[in-house]
């Protein structure tokens, strides 16, 4: 009696295992249309790194490829894709898969705030010398009439529309 008595208690009100998943499904679609707030430190961490502002310059107004910051910052593909992942969730790029290629944009903040220091940035980085030796080399790259050997079969960065 005892036995029962004890699983009784540990199973509670008798749900069917449909009726289970069908709330399961009710409370995490709820939790999941929650939207985070702003992360101010986030974002500001992820314009305090020398790298990451790099590839911000170098994706300008263009979707790139990863192999294309790989080459022209002469850092190696994981380091590269870390600070991608860092810019993502600061809310600065979004990427795109297009079979083994990740292209990356600049995503403009939703917080206004956020957007305008973006832009503020951006502009400054365009008048940067060494940020502008790195925007030529990407060019000189791209509309050489042959990629480099390690970039030959991937995608040339293309020209987007960013909205602000």
């Amino acid at each position: 009696m005892r036995a029962n008595a004890y699983v009784k208690r540990s199973m509670g009100p008798k749900m069917d295992i449909c009726q289970g998943i069908c709330v399961y499904g009710m409370i995490s679609r709820v939790m999941t249309r929650k939207e985070k707030p702003f992360d101010r430190e986030l974002f500001f961490r992820a314009l305090a790194d020398s790298t990451r502002l790099r590839i911000i310059n170098l994706i300008g107004s263009q979707e790139v490829c990863v192999c294309f910051f790989v080459e022209i910052l002469k850092t190696n593909q994981p380091k590269i894709s870390r600070h991608l992942a860092y810019l993502r969730r600061a809310g600065i790029v979004t990427a795109r898969r297009e079979g083994i290629w990740m292209h990356y944009r600049i995503s403009t903040p939703e917080d206004e705030n956020a957007a305008k220091v973006l832009l503020d940035v951006r502009e400054w980085l365009a008048n940067d010398p060494a940020m502008q030796h790195d925007r030529t080399r990407l060019d000189r790259i791209c509309c050489a009439p042959e990629l480099p050997i390690q970039l030959q079969g991937s995608p040339k960065p293309v020209q987007i529309t960013v909205s602000t």
